[in-house]
């Protein structure tokens, strides 16, 4: 079974939940499977660190997780229309991959969740994209085929799958996110499996 690891930092649920619907996406695809990871909070205080094992939820992910997959999937909550700062934090630490070239070629894709609905999502998706580039992966969006995306007044967009939390963080995912966030992990497994098909 080939992997599609689906990387995310979420703090109030809503990020943790839409990977769960993305993954869901990416095993309805014959021969794939979703590996869940997140990363560490950081730290205003130096050099603070976590435990080395979530007390709940995925467990943290190792630079093995990101070598070993097929793809990779990356979901952040909105920070001033940025990712936040522990999976940007992540990302810094990933110069040994960028070097060794261990990521060129691997699709990617990206998802997002926002308190507001003009919040930042776009900015965000786009803004995680960048590393990605950086490490020669093959960007992936949602595809306009997934209809929900003419439909959603929440979230959703061609750039990856978001959601519109609320300002209390506990708006519950929409059927039309739901979808989206299902399509683009079938779709990304899509293209990961095609890819290994390939020859040489």
């Amino acid at each position: 079974m080939a992997e599609v690891l689906i990387l995310y930092y979420s703090r109030h649920g809503a990020t943790a939940e839409m990977a769960r619907h993305i993954a869901r996406g990416v095993e309805e695809v014959a021969g794939m499977t979703a590996r869940l990871r997140t990363v560490p909070a950081v730290s205003t205080v130096c050099e603070a660190t976590e435990e080395s094992i979530p007390a709940q939820g995925a467990p943290y992910v190792s630079e093995d997780d990101l070598v070993e997959c097929s793809g990779l999937i990356l979901g952040s909550p909105t920070r001033f229309g940025n990712m936040a700062a522990p999976l940007k934090y992540f990302l810094d630490t990933t110069s040994r991959l960028w070097m060794s070239g261990a990521l060129i070629g691997k699709p990617a894709a990206v998802f997002t969740s926002t308190s507001s609905l003009h919040g930042g999502q776009e900015s965000t998706l786009l803004s995680m994209m960048l590393p990605l580039l950086h490490h020669g992966m093959v960007l992936v969006g949602v595809p306009y085929s997934e209809t929900a995306l003419l439909h959603t007044t929440s979230g959703g967009t061609p750039y990856g799958a978001s959601h519109l939390a609320g300002g209390d963080s506990k708006l519950p995912l929409t059927g039309e996110e739901k979808k989206i966030c299902r399509t683009q992990g079938r779709h990304l497994a899509d293209i990961a499996s095609r890819l290994q098909q390939q020859p040489g």
